[in-house]
């Protein structure tokens, strides 16, 4: 269980996968199954729209969505840290992220809507489509994730995650202006970057969840899965959302 995916920590499939073969009896009804690791993660989309129709729905009707939306993303990010070092807590920690990341992102969809009319459908089109292609590849052998592949991944990123940290403490105290930023040809490129990143970041989460279901791993490891899958579809989502807008302000 060697991943080096950030939220698939290898401590927390390894320490549930020690706990799990240490025992003498295995009542498989009460293990990890791919299965049931997507029947959460459809659970957890349902959850997520549902939430999201409403800040959706005050930003349409003139309501000001901001303390819903911010104080959404705030709250998933931390579910999120929790989650990682507490993963035997995600029956209920995943919902919850679910939930608060949906107001998050109906208010954002909702902000980018307003500016530019159907970007929303088209970065849910664009996000699912992805999704498929990567299942798809990965289903049939066509990409194959190995050690090489998963430190390539997670490097990149890294990479982004710190690129994007300090340009926005740069940017927040002083005039700095970071590349990404504008609809320029090298921020249109940046984007598209970091939508093939996220995209590769699928393969990791599948991988994962089928090492995690045939080590036979603790039934709640199932919603931390499944939690995995959606952070990784809600970082796709927002960057189609970004390149998307940055394509559509050069018309």
């Amino acid at each position: 269980m060697n991943s080096n995916n950030p939220f698939f920590k290898t401590k927390s499939f390894k320490d549930n996968n020690e706990a799990t073969h240490d025992a003498v009896i295995i009542d498989y009804n009460q293990t990890m199954t791919v299965s049931g690791t997507i029947n959460k993660s459809f659970l957890m989309l349902i959850l997520l729209i549902a939430s999201a129709a409403i800040t959706w729905m005050m930003t349409l009707n003139g309501q000001n969505p901001i303390a819903l939306t911010l104080g959404g993303g705030i709250v998933g990010f931390v579910l999120v840290l929790i989650s990682v070092f507490r993963p035997q807590y995600s029956t209920f920690l995943a919902p919850g992220y679910a939930i608060f990341e949906g107001l998050f992102i109906g208010g954002l969809s909702a902000i980018f809507e307003v500016m530019y009319p159907g970007i929303v459908i088209q970065a849910v089109s664009c996000t699912f489509v992805t999704f498929m292609v990567c299942f798809g590849l990965y289903k049939y052998g066509v990409v194959k994730v190995n050690d090489r592949f998963r430190s390539v991944v997670v490097a990149a990123t890294l990479a982004i995650a710190t690129y994007y940290l300090i340009s926005w403490l740069l940017s927040l105290f002083t005039s700095f202006e970071p590349i990404h930023y504008g609809n320029s040809m090298i921020s249109i490129g940046i984007s598209a970057f970091v939508i093939v990143i996220a995209a590769l970041n699928l393969f990791l989460d599948f991988d994962q969840i089928e090492k995690g279901a045939a080590q036979r791993l603790p039934k709640y490891m199932e919603w931390y899965g499944a939690m995995g899958l959606m952070i990784t579809l809600v970082w796709l989502y927002i960057e189609f959302l970004r390149l998307l807008s940055k394509l559509s302000s050069r018309d």
